[in-house]
């Protein structure tokens, strides 16, 4: 029997909704509630071993799946978090070149604010979404990845090699990662195209691709001004405040009332191909490119007030959270609590920063740059240190071949009925630097689930299962198309 030229779409959405719906969600579910921290936010990792049984339990389920010449193994380099490498042959013999498929396995930490019924490692399957910390970044990328591979094979479907490489490292900068990479660079092969499912979505209408992504440098800023705290009534207004020092530190690195980066190195002029790719999605998404988020409000006169975004210009909104550097204070230390805060004057502040860089911005060198703006010359002679955390530089994709834009808008259109929609992101994914200088010809088909309102890191994380499903069967007719 001759194999088909093609993938059935409609054939491979059916099966890969049966994937999901008789056993991804439960393993996902399982997943869930399992607390494997990425190291840079569990530091005994390795003892409490949770990392290691997720990556275990995923590789049990593949090698259950007994897809036809898949072979795996876990790797483990000493001191580094594990990783899951698999091998799927290809069925052409003439063919020369290999689909990559990525995913990760480690969780950002719990976070507070989930509502009363859902919790980060208590999972629940609500109207199509899976709540719970990780499911939607990035467990379920192995799951799918297998499952798109095993529509094509039920449908016999030609394929070219395929291999699979799942870290635990991702949410802590992916610093493990690249020693993995060259050691295995022997057997990746010849990249053709990169397949990562750790990417967000505009909306849940259409199969959407990510063009870019920001890069980031973190880091802890402190400000020490006393050896052990003292009676405010005693000390203020002879000891400079600690916060207030933070404040003037902070003001040379950001606007305080606009929020613009002030270092011109930290900003970078927006490709035109990405500017008109935004005016696309622009017209797309209109409003929803801000109005998605949970935006505090009140109520005043009768009538409910929200916060205000920095803009309601939907293309200005979408280069703000992609081409544009922006400042986090995404932790702090020296504070006591509220109940707990008495009249004294505290010794010393301390932040932890995130800068989210535009996509060309090295980030190496603006962690160096950051570093001497904010500890030369301090105020009142202050102790002002700053701790990199370390940086990552972002991402700009290559240009889009045409076999690989006509197979994304085939995918998106027979499963979704819209053209594929090209979008930034403003998250970072480490990997996708290295992957594009190891293998400048690949193409990039970097997406995900993460849509409006999943709400990756925070609280009530969701996987939205039915894009999910789409999205499944979208991966495996793409890859079709590549032979």
């Amino acid at each position: 029997m001759n194999a088909p030229l093609t993938l059935n779409a409609q054939q491979a959405l059916n099966d890969v909704t049966q994937a999901w719906d008789g056993d991804i969600v439960r393993q996902l579910t399982d997943y869930i509630q399992i607390p494997a921290k990425s190291p840079s936010f569990d530091a005994q990792w390795s003892e409490h071993g949770h990392l290691e049984t997720v990556l275990r339990n995923a590789a049990q389920w593949v090698e259950a799946q007994k897809v036809e010449g898949l072979q795996l193994e876990i790797i483990r380099l000493p001191g580094r978090t594990p990783v899951m490498f698999f091998e799927i042959p290809s069925t052409q013999a003439h063919a020369t070149q290999t689909v990559l498929m990525y995913g990760h396995m480690d969780k950002q930490p719990e976070f507070n604010g989930w509502r009363n019924d859902l919790g980060p490692w208590t999972p629940k399957y609500e109207n199509g979404k899976l709540y719970g910390r990780g499911g939607a970044d990035d467990g379920y990328a192995v799951y799918a990845s297998i499952a798109a591979v095993q529509a094509l094979k039920k449908q016999n479907t030609p394929h070219p090699r395929i291999v699979g490489l799942i870290e635990t490292c991702e949410e802590s900068g992916s610093y493990d990662l690249l020693p993995y990479v060259d050691a295995l660079r022997p057997r990746l092969g010849d990249v053709g195209l990169v397949i990562c499912l750790d990417s967000g979505a505009g909306n849940y209408d259409q199969l959407w691709l990510t063009t870019s992504l920001r890069g980031m440098a973190s880091g802890t800023l402190k400000v020490e001004v006393l050896t052990e705290g003292i009676h405010s009534g005693d000390a203020s207004g002879l000891v400079p405040s600690s916060f207030r020092i933070m404040r003037q530190v902070l003001d040379r690195l950001e606007d305080s009332t606009t929020g613009r980066m002030l270092p011109a190195s930290f900003h970078c002029e927006v490709p035109a191909d990405r500017l008109a790719q935004a005016q696309a999605t622009a017209a797309i998404l209109g409003e929803e490119v801000y109005k998605r988020f949970p935006w505090a409000h009140y109520d005043c006169e009768g009538s409910t007030t929200f916060t205000l975004p920095t803009t309601t210009d939907p293309l200005q909104a979408l280069l703000n959270r992609t081409w544009t550097p922006t400042l986090s204070v995404t932790g702090a230390e020296g504070f006591p609590s509220l109940q707990d805060a008495g009249n004294v004057l505290r010794p010393y502040t301390a932040f932890k920063l995130s800068l989210r860089l535009p996509p060309l911005v090295d980030a190496a060198t603006a962690v160096q740059e950051m570093k001497a703006l904010l500890e030369d010359n301090a105020p009142y002679q202050a102790r002002v240190t700053f701790e990199s955390g370390g940086g990552a530089t972002g991402w700009n994709a290559p240009a889009t071949t045409p076999w690989f834009e006509a197979a994304l808008n085939a995918a998106s259109q027979a499963h979704f009925g819209a053209p594929v929609g090209y979008i930034g992101q403003g998250g970072t994914i480490p990997l996708m630097n290295m992957l594009s200088a190891g293998f400048p010809k690949a193409q990039m088909m970097v997406c995900g689930v993460l849509g409006p309102k999943s709400n990756a890191h925070g609280p009530n994380e969701f996987l939205h299962v039915p894009y999910a499903k789409k999205l499944t069967a979208a991966v495996a007719q793409v890859i079709a198309s590549m032979v």
